[in-house]
């Protein structure tokens, strides 16, 4: 069975890896390395390695059998393009979007060197949807990395957002989002840096969708910006 995901923008997630480490700013309190180590404690035997980098074979072929169409968020509990998951490994879970076209997938990366890298090397149907976090000024690099790929639908994560990331370019971007860190070392993030990026998606035609405050408790602080909820996306393809 699918994962039913509590991420407002998607639906359900689907782990054929897990596990990460931490390469800058906005990893500092990893959610799912959290989880992962609270998973491991429960004795779940998918993360009997905690954190660590674990290839998941036996998941492979899951949305195969999830016939009703879906959002699906690829590797929520780590990063598809890490160095230490093999090109094959990446193709093998390629593969299974492509044979799978009933279903939209959302795949993050903060290892945009690698996507670019590994770009040619894949299948894009249309049905992948290739996106980027970007925490603050200094990883808005990753942005340039992802607008060369042949990804259909291209976005970029701005969660956690921990500072203001001045002027960016989303030439060929079609969607962002923009999210506070949550839990009980959430680092806070100003409304002026959030309004800085929706003004930048408006004047640059990107569509603008915001996921949260954050903070200790995001559900007291939810998700309204100037009074009302913005949820854009990208249409989804019907197959």
């Amino acid at each position: 069975m699918s994962l039913k995901s509590k991420i407002e923008w998607t639906e359900n997630t689907w782990n054929p890896v897990t596990g990460c480490t931490k390469i800058s700013d906005g990893c500092v309190n990893c959610y799912a390395d959290r989880m992962a180590q609270r998973l491991q404690k429960m004795g779940n035997p998918k993360y009997k390695d905690g954190f660590e980098i674990t290839l998941h074979p036996d998941c492979l072929n899951d949305p195969i059998s999830w016939k009703k169409s879906s959002r699906i968020f690829v590797n929520s509990m780590s990063d598809l393009f890490h160095k230490d998951i093999p090109l094959d490994y990446i193709k093998n879970v390629f593969e299974v979007m492509n044979n799978t076209p009933q279903h939209t997938y959302q795949i993050l990366t903060k290892r945009a060197d690698i996507l670019l890298q590994y770009a040619e090397k894949l299948s894009w149907t249309d049905n992948i949807w290739q996106g980027v976090t970007v925490e603050n000024q200094k990883t808005a690099d990753r942005i340039d990395y992802l607008r060369k790929t042949p990804a259909k639908v291209k976005f970029i994560s701005f969660e956690p957002l921990i500072a203001d990331v001045g002027k960016i370019d989303l030439t060929n971007i079609d969607w962002v989002i923009v999210g506070g860190e949550s839990g009980w070392h959430a680092r806070p993030m100003d409304t002026n840096w959030v309004l800085n990026i929706k003004e930048q998606c408006e004047t640059q035609n990107a569509l603008f969708y915001f996921k949260q405050w954050g903070g200790t408790n995001k559900k007291k602080t939810g998700r309204k910006l100037l009074g009302q909820t913005w949820d854009d996306m990208p249409e989804i393809k019907v197959v």
